[in-house]
């Protein structure tokens, strides 16, 4: 089977209508979940957000799974980005380095009725390398650099969302993957992202120095 030449990007009125559809409330605490409406992020514990619904759709919007997408996720957070993947694409690969927050994304997920993901706990900013390649790669947390081995991992017209940047402030990449395996780096807007921990982390950076 050949590979698709054209990728097909979703409309935002769906992912806008998915949107709403999605309790958001289901993905936090119960100290929280009164502030489930209002669009911005809010602590879900150990140091770590769920953003805001525009930014996840956004974001969405531009990864722009298709049916048949095999996604990698790096950061499953509370699973409320998981969730808006898992709906749109055949299988979703999520990595959390952070176990509670794992577990409480994959009870949250379940109790969803969602079948389709696959879970793995601990640092993702290597990538999965098992089920590589890719159709598309999330990464809802900000590197210094774009992990080569996540550029590896993508498939041939894959598409990669990354926050890339320092610590105060990040842009948001949109990366692309052509047939003959050139990549191209396209910025989006700015953003502010927890950071990606590992060894394209910022902490990591400042411990070679």
């Amino acid at each position: 089977m050949g590979v698709k030449e054209v990728s097909v990007m979703l409309e935002l009125e769906v992912l806008e209508s998915y949107a709403q559809s999605l309790d958001r409330s289901l993905f936090l605490d119960e100290e929280y979940q009164s502030f489930a409406s209002l669009n911005r992020p809010l602590p879900i514990g150990y140091g770590q957000t769920i953003s805001q619904p525009t930014l996840v759709v956004e974001m969405t919007y531009l990864l722009s799974p298709e049916p048949d997408s095999r996604v990698l996720e790096i950061g499953t957070g509370s699973g409320y980005q998981t969730a808006f993947l898992a709906h749109f694409a055949r299988r979703v690969y999520t990595m959390e380095r952070v176990g509670p927050l794992l577990r409480q994304a994959k009870k949250r997920l379940a109790a969803l009725k969602f079948t389709n993901i696959l879970y793995q706990e601990g640092d993702g900013s290597g990538g999965w390398s098992e089920h590589a390649p890719y159709d598309r790669i999330m990464v809802t947390a900000a590197a210094r650099t774009i992990p080569p081995e996540l550029l590896e991992q993508l498939a041939p017209l894959g598409r990669m969302v990354i926050p890339v940047g320092p610590p105060d402030l990040q842009e948001l990449m949109l990366v692309t993957k052509d047939l003959a395996g050139n990549v191209k780096n396209q910025v989006v807007e700015l953003v502010r992202f927890v950071e990606l921990r590992g060894k394209y982390g910022w902490m990591e950076e400042k411990k070679r120095e």
